[in-house]
């Protein structure tokens, strides 16, 4: 396979030097972000991507797939999660983005991976287009390990290749949920509950 490696920004953000050499310098020192959820554009959750791209702390890289197949799975309230469990699920489609360091401290916040909620980790991901490929080494943000097999389980060990708009009947933003409950809290009140119903054929 014909493709490009890329560890970081910096040829990313040599490329659109001439249409914004400030925003490429701050993305430029930043990480890759692979999003498969809320953060894609559409959802919920892209008006931070949105104002990062604003401030030049981020840029849209293109439309990337997983290397290999994982578990994108939904959690209460139809919340999103990629599960750290390679081999299993489907390749995944999403978006890919180069972010600051300050961009990324903003995502990081989003994601709570400070409180246990998801976990930045490592991924491989590839674009095709006319019979060319490119790769990236890349970061995702996946459910925090210690439920991340329960949400496998709770979901019939099947997974979505894509979070699309479809997916979403039933979302509720996290500003409209209970308020008395925490996030891990409403994970493991969904992990308890009722089996679900199994996800249609197309998923």
């Amino acid at each position: 396979m014909v493709g490009v490696v890329v560890n970081d920004v910096d040829d990313a953000a040599t490329e659109s030097s001439s249409s914004s050499s400030s925003s490429s310098s701050r993305s430029g020192s930043g990480r890759l972000i692979f999003t498969y959820g809320t953060l894609k554009k559409g959802f919920s959750n892209h008006v931070l991507m949105q104002e990062l791209i604003r401030s030049g702390d981020a840029r849209f890289m293109g439309l990337f797939q997983t290397a290999q197949p994982y578990p994108l799975v939904c959690g209460p309230y139809r919340v999103p999660f990629l599960l750290n469990l390679p081999g299993s699920g489907q390749r995944v489609l999403g978006e890919l983005y180069a972010v600051s360091p300050a961009g990324l401290a903003r995502l990081d916040d989003l994601e709570g991976t400070t409180l246990g909620h998801y976990e930045r980790l490592p991924i491989d991901v590839d674009i095709h287009n006319m019979g060319w490929s490119r790769s990236a080494s890349t970061e995702a943000y996946f459910a925090h390990r210690s439920y991340a097999l329960g949400l496998w389980e709770k979901n019939g060990n099947k997974g979505l290749s894509a979070y699309s708009e479809s997916d979403t009947v039933g979302y509720v933003r996290r500003k409209d949920r209970p308020q008395h409950l925490s996030f891990l809290d409403h994970i493991r009140l969904f992990l308890s509950s009722s089996p679900s119903p199994s996800p249609s054929p197309s998923q």
